[in-house]
């Protein structure tokens, strides 16, 4: 194809385009040939021959399927996304609204300190937002950006706002404080509200206060996504439970965040809570390991406070570096997903620090015989002169194929997510290949038929979080298009090289604008905060 010519601003902004001599997944769920026509944003047309328009341009998609944008259901590139590689990262994976405010920390309510102290490693810092809220923030990326923007309301965020570092149970004041920052948020145009209940402060609010919170979420017909409490691995159940509590008591409708468990045990109790009354939606990507930050894998919870110097006083002796030391070990060899040999399983992904820079792409075992040191004593270091910014990501004992993973990804309520970090030298490979990896394992392979994977990368979050008229190919829609080629659309990033983009993804459109040409960035920016539908359907 041709590039669309610039504007007078430098941006591409044809009014109209046409892509011609693609398929769509049609009525019968099958790919049919079709022309595609979009004018000012929306779809016009779709049809097997459409007439050539003078005036109009022309994406040559022949051989090609033309899908709706994909949705990252689950994404930590809200405050990067103003960044090109960040940008061609996702476009190159078909990625055209992401989701933020997740785990239960972003940078409104508040002036963005907060987000900036705790998870920054995981984050990045917000360019440009200093405070206004859930309104701002969404018009903060109002045609400066090329993909689209939706977030939850943090609740994380919400209770150190109106509690600060206060470990106990809301008393009645700090609730009704809490629920109208919440409701606030969501009258913004926010989707619905997210916890991190392994995460400070979310981990100090018990069950009672979340389901006080998510009232103001049903009402407003939002939805709580909820990184759940105890890990995944070892405590999937009751954490499921929890959120079930939560929804049976307030109504409201209930999402898992990057549900990582066992798959036999995920696949019965989700049907399960479904049968009683609590059906559940989860977002997940196609990889067997995880990473977060190494302080919520290593520390107590009295430690792990952001932007505090707790853990540099504690091992400022011998003797208290001997009582962290032991809580350390407690903490890693009860977790079922690290245990023995942790120190192994544990990859440093971002230092910040100077001094330990260098062992990004290290296991912590590695890293510490290259230093001399011990797994412990290193992080600790690692953790302190890096003021607890840092990452990790963790290898699993017992990786999952993509056939033992392929009953979970079938669930009706599943969507992809790809919990993708851009921070760091060395980042988890999902962030650069979640989506291509469905495509090319789950759709290639045969494990998903293409109306599927427009159901599970595009169509059911769309639904389920009320992202508007996206999420299908027909007229009316908003015109987020991805074009992909069937043949070789593959990930390329992997866990020796984490930041390899995608193939097989090289024209994408936002609001009717390429964004993506020929594999490369437009440099258009239509994209938009994007305010939750509230004529939703799912």
């Amino acid at each position: 194809m041709t590039r669309p010519e610039p504007g007078a601003d430098g941006a591409h902004t044809p009014t109209a385009v046409l892509l011609r001599g693609g398929a769509i997944i049609g009525a019968h769920g099958e790919p049919e040939r079709a022309d595609v026509l979009v004018d000012h944003g929306v779809i016009r047309a779709v049809g097997p021959e459409l007439a050539v328009l003078s005036g109009v341009h022309e994406i040559a998609c022949d051989g090609r399927l033309v899908l709706p944008g994909f949705i990252d259901a689950h994404s930590h590139a809200g405050s990067l996304v103003h960044d090109p590689a960040v940008q061609l990262a996702l476009l190159r994976q078909g990625v055209t609204t992401i989701v933020t405010g997740q785990d239960g920390v972003g940078p409104a309510p508040g002036d963005g300190r907060y987000a900036d102290r705790y998870f920054a490693a995981i984050d990045g810092s917000h360019p440009t937002y200093r405070g206004g809220g859930i309104g701002a923030l969404l018009a903060g990326y109002d045609g400066t950006t090329p993909v689209n923007v939706a977030t939850l309301v943090p609740a994380g965020t919400v209770r150190h706002e109106v509690m600060g570092d206060d470990t106990g149970p809301a008393t009645g004041g700090q609730l009704v404080a809490m629920r109208e920052l919440v409701r606030e948020g969501l009258a913004a145009g926010a989707v619905g509200l997210a916890t991190g209940l392994d995460y400070v402060p979310g981990l100090f609010a018990d069950t009672a206060e979340l389901a006080a919170l998510c009232t103001e979420v049903a009402a407003a017909d939002g939805v709580y996504v909820s990184h759940m409490r105890g890990g995944y691995e070892g405590n999937a159940r009751a954490g499921l439970d929890e959120i079930a509590d939560i929804v049976r008591s307030s109504g409201v409708r209930g999402h898992v965040s990057h549900l990582h468990a066992p798959v036999a045990l995920a696949v019965s109790a989700l049907t399960e809570l479904a049968e009683t009354g609590a059906p559940l939606s989860f977002d997940a990507y196609p990889y067997s390991r995880g990473c977060t930050i190494l302080s919520m894998l290593l520390l107590p919870a009295s430690l792990a406070r952001p932007g505090t110097d707790d853990l540099a006083h504690a091992i400022r002796d011998d003797a208290g570096r001997v009582r962290v030391r032991g809580a350390v070990l407690d903490r890693v060899l009860s977790r079922a997903d690290l245990g023995t040999g942790w120190a192994e399983q544990i990859t440093l992904s971002h230092v910040p620090a100077a001094e330990f820079h260098a062992l990004q792409g290290r296991t912590l075992a590695d890293a510490a015989e290259a230093t001399g040191s011990d797994p412990v004593d290193l992080a600790l270091d690692v953790l302190v002169d890096s003021a607890l910014q840092v990452t990790a990501v963790m290898r699993v004992p017992q990786p999952r194929t993509a056939d033992e993973l392929a009953p979970l990804f079938r669930l009706p309520g599943h969507t992809a997510g790809s919990d993708g970090i851009f921070v760091g030298t060395h980042p988890h490979p999902r962030a650069f290949g979640t989506f291509a990896r469905y495509l090319q394992e789950y759709v290639r392979a045969g494990r998903y038929t293409w109306a599927e994977a427009q159901r599970h990368l595009s169509t059911t979050a769309v639904e389920r979080l009320g992202l508007g008229a996206r999420g299908t190919v027909a007229v009316g829609a908003v015109a987020d298009l991805v074009v992909a080629d069937a043949e070789r659309v593959r990930a390329r990033s992997t866990y020796e090289h984490p930041m390899l983009l995608a193939e097989g993804i090289d024209d994408v459109l936002v609001a009717g604008v390429p964004v993506l040409a020929d594999g490369a960035l437009t440099h258009a920016t239509p994209g938009a905060g994007v305010r939750r539908d509230r004529g939703r359907t799912g």
